[in-house]
């Protein structure tokens, strides 16, 4: 066997892999002799096809096989032992020409895409602003409000007020404003006027009590919505379109939604059993968990500007342009020269940014552990139960979960991408020199937009 290896730009590399018959022969034999075992051609029993007629009939496909493994060994070990810093995968050469099995040496020509070399690493003296985001009062009543309203319940009232839902008898009128003969009628209607397009049918409802009959034009309400109508007036979207009259409306029930109130049950039922004892515990208890939110948002910017300081401090990049769009074309069989050239430069952004984290990286010595991911999983999911205010789930429920997230091939690859930028932003915090910065939300949110 013989490999030789020829930078052809600071970028690109070709590589020829000349396998001599001694370095597959071997293998192929003891191939032919396994599968013989088990051939069963016409004329013969299992075992005792002839080898000659073995080699007539499968030597070529065997082979190859045997070949493309050898190959495939030999070529990956050579560029793990001279550590080639290669983009994607070998391909085919276009000077390949077709392999001769019959041949005394087979050659395998090969187009390697390289990394550019480029130095990423950091230090204290490098500067990069970190944002902590200021939690006011009225961000904690905002939370509190979502608490309460999460944690509500429906009760029955006597008089009609805003958001309010009634149920009742519905009844199409005619001109003289009647019950129409043969009209759409419908029980048990539910309506949330609050939900109404037209304001004037809607100040129809303020302050009306329960058994108060009302005349309004639902086709007017929701300006002719057919979905709307249909659903209120239980009739097709077809029939829906032709209905512009007059409805009396008997209100038999108004239902108020009531946002729970700040007792001990409550704070129990948010954050666990005595962990809370008072309203104010429970508001200081809200603004820790904003600034951990907080805080995370924090670290996901400080790793953006982290990558934007090095962009800019590494400058613009020689890439091996046409290698790496031949992988893409190969990755994306599916998609035409089109795709490629539309998602190539974001391609090449997003590869760049693989590099340098693979160097800071290896600059801090991080590592992902399975718990690790594990742990970016629970979080993630305890995150996505807050949205509910469900807070105090245990912790096996969680981590049962979260195992479910690992599972799904997809998800794990994000979940891996997330732990190690996670394990990075820690890790640069204590190597480079911060910029600390105190920030109200909403220009936190501005430096997303610019």
């Amino acid at each position: 066997m013989n490999i030789q290896f020829n930078k052809t730009s600071n970028v690109a590399a070709e590589l020829t892999l000349s396998l001599e018959k001694a370095d597959y022969q071997e293998r192929v034999e003891k191939a032919l002799k396994d599968y013989r075992k088990k051939a069963s051609l016409p004329g013969f029993r299992p075992g005792q096809v002839p080898m000659s007629l073995m080699k007539k009939r499968f030597g070529n496909e065997i082979t190859a096989e045997e070949v493309q493994k050898v190959l495939s060994e030999k070529l990956y070990g050579y560029l793990r032992e001279e550590k080639v810093d290669m983009l994607g995968e070998p391909l085919a050469s276009e000077k390949q020409q077709p392999i001769d099995f019959e041949a005394e040496q087979l050659d395998f020509i090969f187009d390697i895409a390289l990394a550019p070399q480029f130095d990423a690493k950091l230090t204290d003296k490098d500067k990069v602003p970190f944002y902590h985001i200021d939690v006011t009062d009225e961000m904690v009543d905002g939370q509190v409000k979502a608490y309460t309203q999460r944690g509500g319940h429906y009760e029955k009232v006597e008089t009609y007020q805003d958001g309010d839902m009634t149920k009742g008898h519905i009844a199409e009128l005619d001109e003289n404003g009647n019950i129409r003969e043969g009209g759409i009628q419908k029980e048990d209607a539910v309506i949330l006027p609050n939900y109404f397009k037209a304001d004037d049918q809607k100040k129809k409802f303020e302050g009306i009590g329960v058994n108060t009959v009302i005349t309004f034009n639902p086709s007017d309400a929701y300006e002719g919505s057919a979905i709307e109508l249909s659903t209120l007036l239980g009739i097709t979207k077809e029939e829906a379109a032709n209905v512009h009259t007059n409805f009396s409306y008997q209100i038999n029930e108004i239902t108020r939604y009531v946002p729970a109130e700040l007792t001990q049950e409550f704070f129990d039922t948010v954050f666990g059993e005595g962990v809370v004892k008072s309203e104010e515990e429970f508001r200081a208890r809200v603004s820790e968990q904003l600034k951990a939110q907080f805080e995370g948002d924090s670290q996901y910017r400080f790793l953006i500007d982290v990558r934007k300081y090095l962009e800019e401090r590494i400058g613009e990049l020689e890439w091996p342009d046409e290698l790496l769009k031949r992988i893409m074309r190969a990755n994306n069989p599916d998609k035409g020269d089109d795709y490629v050239e539309q998602n190539y430069a974001g391609s090449v952004k997003e590869l760049e940014w693989h590099l340098i984290k693979e160097q800071l990286a290896d600059q801090t010595g991080i590592k992902v552990e399975q718990d690790d991911v594990l742990e970016t999983a629970k979080e993630q999911t305890r995150a996505q139960f807050a949205q509910y205010g469900m807070t105090n789930i245990p912790d096996d429920v969680i981590t049962n979960y979260a195992n479910e997230q690992l599972k799904k091939r997809e998800q794990l690859d994000n979940l891996v991408a997330r732990t190690v930028e996670r394990k990075l932003g820690t890790a640069l915090r204590e190597v480079v020199k911060l910029d600390e910065k105190n920030i109200s939300f909403s220009d936190f949110q501005k430096l997303f937009e610019a």
